[in-house]
């Protein structure tokens, strides 16, 4: 890719927070204005899975096979996909500890999408991940034409991971997952509002959302492990048609200094989209 002004931005900032790998790609609907840097370069997905998995439970959803509104029986007990040995969750890794206050009542599969997103509950995603199945969440990804999103198995299946299971994505295919969450026929008006509604609430705003304008509404996903961090979702500007960013990172940095340099690129972004 030449050497654009945007991209010589985006690196700048890379470079000045010693980023040792990004990726970079958005889509704005309302100038069509599309860039890829690095697009289809794999990342460990880190917590971005989470948003193929909501994708899946409204998809199932809208099918007939399942309700939101269904509740789901509470608890801490995997079976491992590589081993089908019983593995648990460590509450001590988990972003959220609301759910285990739950482990053996019962709650619905909204409130559980919610946890999954908005404070990134591993326990819910797992429990959410078990109810859809494996194979389907692949299935409803594969027939929305999203490529770059490979989930493979469940949080901390530790042993999956040793035999080279693991989750990951590219900003390509974070960026057409977040594009359908706005437009085209694969989900329906409903489900698509649904998911944006959660989206909206998500509680962990230190990158996209974090040097936007006040007026600008952000319903994204983040996903932060060891030296990943990253974010993905759709900006609402006011007058305007949104636009849709993915932006990874890799880094041994500290965890602020990779936030101030998605927050920073998000801003360059959010610059170039409104000039066009």
């Amino acid at each position: 890719m030449p050497l654009t002004p945007l991209l010589q931005q985006l690196l700048e900032v890379g470079n000045g927070a010693a980023l040792g790998s990004m990726a970079v790609a958005f889509h704005d609907f309302e100038s069509a204005l599309h860039f890829s840097y690095q697009g289809d370069r794999f990342f460990h997905a880190a917590s971005t899975m989470k948003a193929g998995i909501l994708l899946a439970l409204f998809k199932t959803a809208e099918e007939g096979a399942l309700k939101l509104e269904d509740r789901l029986h509470v608890r801490n007990r995997f079976r491992g996909i590589a081993d089908d040995a019983v593995y648990r969750m460590d509450p001590s890794r988990d972003g959220d500890s609301d759910v285990y206050k739950q482990i053996g009542r019962a709650m619905t599969l909204s409130d559980l999408a919610r946890a999954m997103i908005t404070r990134s509950s591993n326990l819910a995603t797992n429990l959410l991940l078990d109810y859809v199945g494996l194979d389907r969440v692949r299935e409803i990804l594969e027939e929305a034409g999203v490529d770059g999103v490979k989930i493979q198995r469940g949080v901390e299946d530790e042993v999956a991971f040793q035999h080279g299971l693991n989750n990951e994505v590219t900003a390509d295919g974070l960026l057409d997952l977040f594009r359908l969450f706005h437009e085209g026929a694969y989900i329906s008006e409903q489900s698509r509002a649904g998911i944006l509604e959660i989206l909206f609430a998500q509680e962990y705003n230190s990158m996209i959302p974090a040097k936007l304008p006040p007026g600008a509404k952000v319903a994204h996903k983040t996903g932060e492990i060891s030296n990943i961090c990253h974010d993905a979702g759709l900006v609402f500007l006011p007058e305007r048609k949104p636009y849709a960013l993915a932006i990874l990172t890799e880094s041994r940095g500290s965890v602020e200094s990779r936030h101030k340099a998605v927050a920073a690129m998000s801003e360059i972004i959010h610059r170039r989209v409104t000039l066009s």
